[in-house]
């Protein structure tokens, strides 16, 4: 079944290999909607504003605070891309604020896929024509998703195709929380999006400011209202940033780190961050990081074929978790065009997880979903996918 919601920019073309794809680039070449054009002059993007700033926004152009809160509600729980939506708001008043404001959105979909396992791959225009991909993907009793945080990245992981592109640029608050907002207005789908996580394109700590303020209004119970319990960032240990957070306090959502390896011959090998911040100083950082009570630390770990899958590595790994309160996420690898590694035997998989419950370590095998569109963990490069010929 097809959950996209139907309009004039939606067309849904059967696929020979059951995977519809949906191409919008013709559509919108045709008939750009106005409110996803580039905004020449240089207006203030609401969509970038946090709740408290919206309030001095509205204050600023002589309004009442009120106004700041009613611009938040429509533009984060509404997701309204046009000031003439905003019915509570006088005509006088939504005048005045496109004087010097615009809420037009920040991001347009260029290409849908929907892959047999029901996932959905959205590759994003910006408005400087780069281009970021979200993925929903659907689970037993709700949809998470995944969202990017950067126009490309500059970690350089191998094994990860979004690392080969380089960093382009940070996202702002507005492109992020916009991934969840057009989601919405293109999916519809009979469970509810509960879950979000903070694994696509880029590097979530690289860019810590806009993703705390975009988690901000996500968790904030007036506007998006997702539970920080049903939220996570994913990072590779940006040390300096692991500890500025650790030093506030921590961080209300959940946390998760791609390890790769715990040796550092290895994951210095496959990972090059921890050329700069080495297996053992990582440790002592999430030694001293404050959780939420129940909360885990969880560690993703990629698993190559004769790289990093070897009983040897598995009791590294289980010698590296001793002292922490975590969970590991084994995630056989998702192949990619020209990617240097494969993903392992069943068999080594096994070998390897029992190696860690063995040791009594919490351990989850995540096979990806959204592999066949490019859409599964490490295989996003924001493209759009050539489907099969017939």
């Amino acid at each position: 079944m097809t959950y996209l919601k139907q309009s004039d920019s939606f067309n849904s073309q059967d696929s020979s290999n059951s995977q519809d794809s949906i191409n919008l680039q013709d559509n919108l070449k045709r008939q750009d909607s106005p409110n996803l054009q580039v905004n020449p002059a240089k207006k203030i993007r609401l969509y970038d504003l946090s709740s408290d700033e919206l309030v001095d926004f509205a204050v600023s152009i002589g309004e009442k605070p009120y106004r700041g809160h009613q611009l938040a509600s429509w533009l984060f729980r509404k997701g309204a891309d046009d000031l003439e939506q905003m019915t509570d708001i006088s005509r006088k008043v939504r005048s005045k604020i496109s004087e010097t404001a615009t809420s037009q959105s920040l991001l347009k979909p260029i290409s849908v896929d929907l892959s047999p396992d029901g996932s959905i791959r959205i590759l994003w225009e910006l408005s400087d024509d780069e281009k970021v991909e979200s993925v929903v993907l659907p689970e037993r009793d709700h949809l998470t998703l995944c969202l990017s945080t950067q126009v490309g990245c500059r970690m350089g992981c191998r094994f990860c195709r979004t690392g080969t592109l380089g960093l382009t640029r940070n996202l702002s608050p507005g492109e992020i929380l916009g991934q969840i907002v057009e989601a919405k207005k293109i999916i519809t789908h009979p469970l509810p999006l509960t879950n979000l996580v903070f694994m696509g394109m880029g590097e979530p700590l690289e860019n810590a400011e806009n993703t705390l303020k975009s988690i901000a209004v996500i968790t904030d119970p007036a506007l998006m209202a997702f539970s920080m319990r049903r939220i996570s960032v994913s990072t590779v240990g940006v040390i300096p940033e692991l500890k500025r957070l650790s030093s506030s306090g921590g961080i209300s959502v959940g946390l998760t780190i791609s390890l790769g390896s715990a040796t550092d011959e290895i994951r210095s090998s496959i990972m090059p961050v921890n050329k700069a911040w080495p297996i053992a100083e990582l440790k002592q950082v999430l030694l001293n990081f404050p959780l939420q009570r129940g909360r885990r630390l969880t560690f993703a770990y990629v698993l190559l074929k004769d790289v990093n899958d070897s009983p040897q590595q598995a009791q590294a790994l289980s010698r590296f978790l001793g002292g922490l309160k975590a969970k590991v996420n084994l995630i056989p690898f998702n192949p990619w065009p020209q990617a240097p590694f494969q993903s392992p035997s069943q068999d080594a998989v096994d070998a390897f997880k029992k190696v860690l419950t063995d040791k009594h370590h919490t351990v989850i095998v995540r096979r990806s979903k959204g592999q066949s569109i490019g859409a599964a963990c490490g295989q996003l490069a924001a493209e759009i996918t050539k489907k099969d010929s017939d």
